[in-house]
Parts: structure tokens; C-alpha cells; sequence
């Protein structure tokens, strides 16, 4: 099999990925609920945001079982690729946890543009265009507004993302039809 053959097997099998998109859409709307809360304590809400990104993975697996994608294409020898992609992510995340007590207030958008850029080696290994195309608009969109918002509207970051995954899972949906 070329490069090219595997990349497309691991596109189709795990459905780009999708099951992990629908999953976040389901971590940013309850880290949306919590910046919603009436929450005064700052640390207090980026820890409840720091919890709810711990489930991504499971949930991701039970979403892909009922979508009836793969979650793992472990005979496919580009499955370890998207697992490292995928575990470059948890180093990224230290810079969030940075963030927790050095500049608590941007936290969520540091997470949000950590979330968005690790997206982009995706790209390649799923040859999506949406995975290329919400990898550059995320971190941007997200620094820009959220470089310009006060504290108190730190909420809108995590809606603005539960949004641009809504999107991102269409248009993957789109792209997945085309595949097949």
C-alpha cells in the first residue's frame, strides 16, 4: 500500500477523525456552562475548565461507536502518526497550565488556540481541507478576540469554539461523504 492508499484507509476507517470533533463540541459547550457560571473565583473556573477536557478520549471512543467509525486503525502503519499528533497536544497543554496561575484570565484562550493549531498535522494525514482551514482560523479568531475581551467576558471564547466545532464537524461530515 502507498502513502497515499494508507492515508486515505485511515481517513475513511476513522471518518477523519470526527468522532473526536463531535466530542470537543461536547467539552466546549460545558466549559461555555462554566464561564457562564456564577463562578467570582478565577482559578476556581479554569480548574472546572481543566476537568472538562479530561473526558475527550473517552467520550471520542464511545461517539466513534455510534457513528460506526474506527477508533483506531491499528493495522494501518500511519495510526501511531495520528497518535503522536494527537499526544503533542497533552505537551501544548503544559502551556496552559502555565497560564492557570501566571495569567489566569487567558487561560481559555490559550487552550483554545492550542486546541485549533494542533489540528493542523491532521490536515495531511486526513487530506482534509477543514482540518487546514480551522487550524489557522481557530488560533486566529480566538487570540484576536480574545486579546481584546475583559475578564469578565472571557465567556464568549469557549462559545466562540463550541461554534467553530459545529462548523468544523459539518464540513468533516461533507468531507467524509465525499470519500466514500
Amino acid at each position: 500500500m502507498t502513502i497515499n492508499e494508507m492515508r486515505l484507509d485511515i481517513a475513511k476507517r476513522n471518518k477523519k477523525g470526527i468522532s473526536f470533533i463531535l466530542a470537543s463540541i461536547i467539552l466546549w459547550m460545558g466549559i461555555f456552562v462554566i464561564w457562564l457560571l456564577p463562578i467570582k473565583d478565577i482559578l476556581t473556573r479554569n480548574l472546572f475548565t481543566f476537568f472538562c477536557t479530561a473526558p475527550l478520549v473517552p467520550l471520542a471512543f464511545l461517539i466513534s461507536r455510534i457513528i460506526k467509525a474506527e477508533f483506531s486503525a491499528k493495522d494501518n502503519p500511519l495510526n501511531n502518526l495520528g497518535i503522536l499528533f494527537s499526544i503533542n497536544q497533552f505537551l501544548y497543554i503544559l502551556i496552559a497550565m502555565w497560564a492557570y496561575a501566571a495569567a489566569p484570565s487567558k487561560m481559555v484562550m490559550i487552550l483554545a488556540i492550542i486546541f485549533g493549531a494542533h489540528l493542523l498535522p491532521f490536515s495531511w494525514l486526513y487530506r482534509s481541507k477543514a482540518y487546514m482551514v480551522m487550524s489557522i482560523i481557530i488560533p486566529i479568531v480566538i487570540l484576536g478576540v480574545g486579546s481584546s475581551l475583559k475578564s469578565e467576558h472571557t465567556f464568549i471564547l469557549p462559545g466562540i469554539m463550541t461554534i467553530f466545532e459545529i462548523v468544523f464537524a459539518i464540513w468533516l461530515t461533507l468531507e467524509n461523504r465525499k470519500e466514500i
